[in-house]
């Protein structure tokens, strides 16, 4: 009897310790499977994207916009 209620126990440990992962870090495996359903699809095809991506590093062209050269530091 004792071994069984062990198995018990440790198999509700590892239940909760999974939902407590999934919950924990649900919108990086999300994104995750997400990328990994898109490779998976033989129909996906990443060039019929209709999104803009916006550049990694925009640069400034209205320069009376940007922000002023004297920064205080403190």
């Amino acid at each position: 009897m004792g071994a069984i209620t062990s198995a018990v126990i440790a198999v509700v440990g590892v239940l909760l310790g999974w939902i407590t992962i999934e919950i924990a870090c649900k919108p990086c495996l999300q994104s995750g499977r997400e990328a990994i359903d898109r490779s998976l699809n033989p129909d996906y095809d990443p060039d019929d994207d209709n999104t803009v991506r916006q550049p990694l590093n925009p640069t400034v062209t209205d320069h009376s916009a940007a922000a002023p050269s004297a920064v205080k530091s403190v």
